[in-house]
């Protein structure tokens, strides 16, 4: 399971306060807990910033990984603000996001195309945010084989087909692990991702409902999510799953876990 570790975000008064004021060592504290916690890419995120975007996203790239070896998942829809950071970074960076929304498609595929860049790929399209999976199919559809077809490698695809609220239409749930299922059935070297906090909007334990949301999702076939790694039980149950549904050669992960006391929380 790839984990984005989603806690650098300015949508997040405490990281905001710390960009804002170049605090370093705040920045660097919240990537090195979520690095050590098991997060593979840290997502940066600055969009709050009007303006100041494409110079925040390079200070954050830079603050990060001068902190930890971790790459980044670079999160902005403005083809200049990851031009920016990618210009500091170092790696392979992951890319957040890319739909089939026509303006932002034609901005960011020449950033992404021949590249070993990973991206996020959005099931949205100018007709709006789709609902069921067959929606979902059809832009997933339509939106991978774009990519291909722009020399975007396939392994480096990673489709989130959009979580959205079951407080507001008890299908939602539902649609979205059936879309992750057929996505990964028809589509051999992609990968399904998805942040989890969506689902539970409006409505109470909403931690109870994302740690449920997210083993389900792994018995889908989702193998990568953008959650916060400090959430102890989230990550237990995250190791419990893939080894329940055979993606953890003889338990191996599952028994690291364990003598490292990371599994009773």
């Amino acid at each position: 399971m790839l984990i984005v570790g989603e806690l650098i975000n300015s949508s997040r008064k405490p990281i905001a306060e710390a960009i804002q004021a170049q605090d370093a060592e705040a920045i660097k504290k919240v990537a090195k807990e979520q690095y050590e916690a098991g997060a593979h890419y840290i997502d940066v995120n600055a969009g709050t910033f009007v303006g100041k975007e494409a110079e925040y996203m390079e200070w954050l790239v830079k603050t990060v990984q001068g902190a930890t070896d971790a790459p980044c998942c670079l999160d902005s829809p403005d083809p200049k603000v990851i031009e920016r950071g990618l210009a500091v970074h170092k790696g392979t960076a992951m890319i957040n996001s890319i739909s089939l929304e026509r303006e932002r498609f034609e901005a960011l595929v020449p950033i992404i195309s021949g590249t070993d860049l990973k991206v996020i790929a959005l099931c949205m399209s100018d007709e709006g945010m789709p609902e069921t999976k067959d929606q979902r199919m059809k832009i997933a559809d339509k939106l991978i084989n774009l990519l291909v077809q722009k020399n975007v490698k396939i392994e480096n695809i990673y489709v989130d087909p959009l979580v959205q609220p079951i407080s507001t239409n008890s299908i939602f749930g539902v649609e979205f692990l059936n879309a992750v299922e057929e996505i990964m059935e028809r589509f051999p070297g992609v990968h399904t991702i998805c942040g989890l906090s969506n689902v539970s909007y409006g409505l109470p334990m909403r931690k109870l409902l994302n740690q449920n949301f997210a083993v389900m999702a792994v018995a889908k076939g989702l193998d990568a999510l953008i959650i916060n790694p400090l959430d102890k039980r989230m990550m237990a149950n995250l190791i419990a799953a893939e080894a329940l549904v055979g993606r953890d050669q003889y338990c191996m992960n599952y028994l690291k876990a364990y003598r490292e006391n990371k599994l009773d929380v």
